[in-house]
């Protein structure tokens, strides 16, 4: 969904509640958060349907790259060509499996890339292929030792829809 396309949404309280039960339980169901949260099933869905077509909420499974046979988990900063806004580099990083996340970002680099790799390596190897795309000039890339906390937006999200 392009961000003009996204709808204005102000979540509430109960919109809190049920992402946090559906956080706490992804495999429970509407029906299930209904008798849960004690509400009719269909304020349940309508809700749902909301906060996923205003784009708030994503029902995309989460999957641990570590636990399929990649392990080693880096950051990349790429520097591009000056002549290139990014686009055709993120489009060619898109191609690369071993790619999970692409962003533009302020500062020397032009682009911030998480990708995964069986080994350092299979690293090696996936920053190489990274070289080979035209627009890229440079990498700079850091393995990641140790996660103390993956993305979390569930206290953030209470917060607004608390009114703070």
């Amino acid at each position: 969904m392009a961000q003009s396309d996204q709808i204005d949404v102000h979540p509430d309280a109960l919109d809190a509640r049920l992402v946090g039960v559906l956080s706490d339980n992804p495999r429970i169901g509407v029906l299930g958060a209904a008798r849960l949260l004690g509400i009719a099933r269909a304020t349940v869905q309508a809700r749902l349907d909301r906060l996923v077509r205003s784009g708030i909420l994503s029902l995309e499974p989460r999957v641990d790259p570590a636990r399929f046979g990649f392990p080693v988990s880096a950051m990349v900063s790429l520097e591009l060509q000056q002549s290139h806004l990014g686009v055709p580099a993120a489009e060619s990083l898109e191609a690369i499996p071993e790619v999970t996340e692409i962003h533009s970002v302020s500062g020397q680099a032009d682009l911030l890339v998480r990708v995964v790799a069986r080994s350092n390596e299979d690293l090696q190897r996936v920053l190489h292929e990274i070289l080979a795309i035209e627009q890229v000039l440079r990498t700079s890339s850091s393995i990641l030792l140790k996660t103390f906390m993956r993305e979390r937006t569930r206290p953030l999200f209470a917060r607004v829809a608390a009114g703070k």
